[in-house]
């Protein structure tokens, strides 16, 4: 099941949630500010990373600039326990599966989501477009 964790006065997330179900694509919708992640489901997301606290906290977030951070110099432990604190340090929206993470939306990013069949007749009709 794809999961889609969002914000609500966040543009992107709207438009992750539009763009999952324009696709008919089943996911599970979240909003981490009334509902935030326990350290459990932080660490998750983490263990989906490319980069690490770099791919999830939104270093504009006011919440960052007020708390002063030095990402480099935190422990797991001390940025998990943060990010179940201030929920507003994670970017958003966030989609993940068992094994893919996308942060922010990005519909050339996001289309891997899509299951094979669905993309490959996509590229079908793309091809079919430029001949």
């Amino acid at each position: 099941m794809l999961n889609l964790y969002v914000a609500q006065s966040s543009a992107s997330s709207r438009k992750a949630r539009a763009w999952l179900k324009s696709h008919h694509i089943d996911f599970k919708e979240r909003n981490i500010n009334s509902n935030p992640l326990n350290a459990d489901e932080v660490k998750q997301i983490l263990r989906l990373t490319e980069n690490g606290s770099e791919d999830i906290i939104s270093t504009r977030s006011n919440i960052y600039k007020k708390l002063n951070l030095d990402l480099d110099n935190l422990t797991v432990s001390q940025l998990v326990d943060l990010v179940v604190k201030y929920p507003d340090l994670i970017k958003r929206p966030i989609i993940f599966d068992d094994h893919r993470l996308e942060v922010g939306f990005n519909e050339e990013e996001i289309r891997r989501f899509l299951p094979r069949s669905v993309r490959e007749a996509e590229l079908r009709e793309l091809e079919s477009q430029i001949s």
